[in-house]
């Protein structure tokens, strides 16, 4: 006998079960392929809303805020609290006097809202509503930038009044004025010091 003659054919219905066979494989494939492929857009459809919606991740400009926090650290803020009060930290975006036009970040303390009257003595007091403020975890003085700010100064609707912790040379409304409601990025949530990463 001949190889040809010992060799058994496929049937026609042999043929057709392994091809349907294949055809759900490769569509079995296909839909974990598109399964895959949703997860990873709803995943990266969560990040963006939580991170750029929701809350900011940003790093801390400058020593202005030393010794709470370091220039360098990581700063994590919430971006749906813009009803601001007294001792909130935030962040914002604002136009400087020496800015040429662009906005530059900071992160500082509010210390006045809307309707408040803030003054800042050349003796290095600040006082609000007539209050003089005393701030135990500030340690240096208050003084006033000479040419910019101009005292009292009576906050408008949706504005507030920032200052650095770092009181002695830190960028605040002593330098850039009153903060509007729409230069305010969000409130601080927590800090990552950068010699813990």
């Amino acid at each position: 006998m001949s190889n040809i003659d010992t060799q058994q054919t496929a049937s026609p219905e042999e043929l057709t079960a392994k091809t349907v066979k294949k055809v759900k494989r490769a569509e079995k494939s296909v839909k974990e392929y598109q399964y895959f492929v949703l997860r990873l857009v709803i995943l990266l459809a969560v990040i963006w809303v939580l991170f750029f919606q929701i809350v900011g991740l940003t790093h801390m400009p400058s020593g202005d805020m030393y010794p709470r926090v370091d220039a360098g650290d990581l700063v994590l803020f919430y971006r749906l609290d813009k009803d601001v009060k007294a001792q909130d930290v935030v962040v914002l975006s604002k136009v400087t006097p020496d800015s040429e036009g662009k906005k530059e970040l900071f992160i500082s303390r509010v210390v006045a809202v809307a309707g408040d009257t803030v003054e800042i003595t050349d003796d290095g007091r600040l006082i609000v509503n007539g209050n003089s403020m005393i701030e135990s975890n500030i340690f240096y003085t208050t003084s006033p930038y000479e040419g910019y700010t101009e005292y009292p100064l009576t906050l408008g609707q949706g504005q507030c009044f920032v200052l650095a912790d770092s009181r002695r040379g830190g960028a605040d409304s002593r330098y850039f004025g009153p903060v509007n409601q729409k230069d305010l990025l969000g409130t601080v949530i927590t800090i990552v010091r950068r010699n813990n990463l």
